[in-house]
């Protein structure tokens, strides 16, 4: 087609130097006339071929994204992810992508990492802001996934000041863009607001047994006066609010210097170095694979439940046994050493998800098993990386 075009270009120059020079026949037969038409299509057409090969080339190198679901524009959602740059937020927004949304992060990059969603840049359906959410944002959106805050003890503990401002204002901030443009509110709250329970599974009727000026208060009453903040802007202004409580999460894209248990445990057994137990290991966890949070993230967004919501797996563990469990996994002959316990470190941990099993029909379904496996082979390909780079 664009030879065709080409040659058509041509055959009308021709015509136009022929009616304003009034060329005739004989003029026109000159050899070098023609000769010089003939170079010029010739020259044309290289260009042409050129042309095409250049654009082979841009399709081959065009960046692939996952497959994405057409949504219709009504059913078609505006979602911002506030943290969307974090292991969980993360996740989160490959699940609204791929259902077809448009997704706006946003993100200060304290812990979040721009690797863990640079496969969508450039997708027509998502948008990248780098902003902290202390301050004011103003954005149309029709869901808010509020995720922003460190969310593992060293980095939490690092900046307990920024981490208590981060819940508060943060939070008071997205409840009033929520507020302003009638959007609904998911708080990505924690189990940590239960402390050190003395009830136990824990339920959501459970009020919790929290050390208000320790270490870790920082991040427990953050995230209790951040819920406080939840109800009082739905009894107030109306603002549709959900609550989840969050328990013990793992999979890819963990951050791995967090301190957290699974991480520090498979980085440790990868690594030949000893596994470190702080106290006597009987405290229990109870650990979900991310994708199932993801989708009990999704499903209380799009319920109609307002009270708090536990989301976790309530399959329970010894802190003890974990760490067997992964060394045996990862193959490790890393010993297994004991240290002083954590200050107000929770002794056990493990939710009642009635709840979310009777009103969003959620229950965890990916073993502890296959989610070890999928997460041991990202930290040995982080290693692997990190080795190659030296």
């Amino acid at each position: 087609r664009s030879t065709k075009i080409l040659l058509l270009i041509v055959v009308l120059g021709i015509l136009a130097v022929v009616a304003t020079r009034e060329l005739t026949m004989d003029t026109l037969a000159n050899n070098s006339v023609i000769t010089a038409i003939l170079s010029r299509l010739q020259l044309l057409e290289t260009e042409n071929k050129k042309l095409k090969e250049e654009l082979s080339t841009a399709e081959n190198n065009k960046k692939k994204y996952l497959n994405v679901r057409f949504l219709a524009e009504k059913d078609r959602k505006r979602i911002l992810v506030t943290g969307g740059a974090g292991f969980v937020g993360s996740h989160l927004v490959d699940k609204l992508m791929m259902m077809g949304h448009e997704v706006t992060v946003v993100d200060n990059f304290f812990t979040g990492r721009k690797r863990n969603i640079e496969h969508w840049i450039g997708h027509e359906n998502f948008e990248l802001i780098h902003h902290d959410v202390i301050s004011p944002l103003f954005i149309e959106v029709d869901q808010i996934y509020h995720l922003a805050c460190p969310a593992s003890p060293p980095h939490y503990m690092y900046n307990p000041v920024k981490t208590i401002k981060t819940s508060s204002m943060g939070t008071m901030n997205m409840l009033g863009l929520a507020k302003r443009i009638r959007a609904t509110m998911l708080l990505a709250s924690t189990s940590e607001v239960y402390g050190d329970p003395q009830e136990h599974p824990q339920k959501e009727s459970y009020w919790g047994h929290v050390n208000p000026i320790g270490p870790r208060a920082c991040y427990d009453e953050g995230k209790r006066v951040a819920e406080t903040m939840c109800y009082a802007y739905a009894s107030q202004d109306n603002v549709k609010v959900r609550v989840a409580r969050i328990f013990n999460t793992f999979g890819p894209r963990m951050h791995m210097q967090d301190g957290r248990v699974v991480s520090n445990f498979i980085l440790q057994s990868l690594q030949g170095e000893p596994i470190t137990i702080y106290g006597n290991g009987e405290q229990t966890r109870s650990f979900q694979y991310v994708t199932d949070l993801v989708d009990g993230l999704v499903a209380l967004m799009n319920s109609d439940v307002n009270s708090p919501v536990n989301i976790g797996n309530p399959e329970e563990h010894t802190i003890s046994e974990f760490a067997h469990l992964i060394r045996n996994y990862t193959q490790s002959k890393s010993e297994i050493v004991h240290k002083q316990a954590a200050t107000d470190d929770p002794r056990k941990r493990k939710p009642d998800i009635t709840k979310a099993q009777q009103y969003l029909n959620w229950s965890p379904v990916v073993p502890l098993a296959s989610g070890l496996e999928r997460t041991i082979a990202y930290f040995k390909a982080e290693l692997q990386q990190e080795s190659g780079n030296k």
